[in-house]
């Protein structure tokens, strides 16, 4: 199976930063939880706060924003509507229905891009769409455990990734490429 993390591999930014502002145009009320989430992205960033701390300090304004909306579902797919011209084409080419898309990414969000581009398989960070609330980030390890209980037996052939944060995915691949922008270099 080849394996593809979503964020500045398949998707051309960080989709999860473009959907917060295209909520925050339609309820510029959100603009408060900007400072922070921003610091809190920040000091992630530097490895000076852990995952689960991040997740600790922002999932309250993630709570918030997706309470703010009657129907989340819905802006989820006008977000899609405006913002699938940000899909990398020579990935949206590359990609086979039976590959797998693992993403730190909402799997709602996941969903609806890959139910667009004829992939069946996906993994994402879980979220209630009803309370906001935030049950499982994938991440880091997380991702190879959400990767073993949903596919025991399947062995990663092809890894691609911008990060290596995905390093644990990237030891079980048998290869694995680090893409970024639109040059992919291997990696093993």
């Amino acid at each position: 199976m080849n394996v593809y993390d979503f964020d500045n591999t398949i998707y051309d930014g960080e989709s999860g930063i473009d959907f917060f502002f295209f909520l925050m145009k339609k309820k510029p009320s959100l603009i408060k939880y900007i400072p922070k989430v921003t610091i809190c992205f920040i000091k992630y960033k530097l490895h000076r706060i852990t995952i689960q701390t991040a997740h600790d300090k922002y999932a309250d304004a993630v709570e918030k924003a997706i309470r703010n909306f009657d129907n989340f579902q819905e802006e989820i797919c006008k977000f899609w509507d405006r913002n699938m011209h940000k899909i990398k084409p020579n990935f949206a080419e590359r990609i086979k229905d039976n590959d797998l898309i693992l993403s730190a990414s909402p799997e709602a969000t996941i969903r609806e891009v890959c139910e667009r581009l004829n992939i069946k398989n996906y993994i994402g960070s879980k979220i209630d769409l009803e309370t906001g609330k935030i049950h499982f980030i994938c991440y880091r390890e997380n991702k190879v455990s959400a990767f073993r209980e949903m596919y025991p037996d399947t062995v990663i052939e092809n890894f691609y990734t911008d990060s290596m944060n995905d390093k644990p995915l990237i030891d079980i691949a048998n290869h694995a490429f680090l893409v970024k922008k639109n040059k992919i270099l291997q990696l093993k």
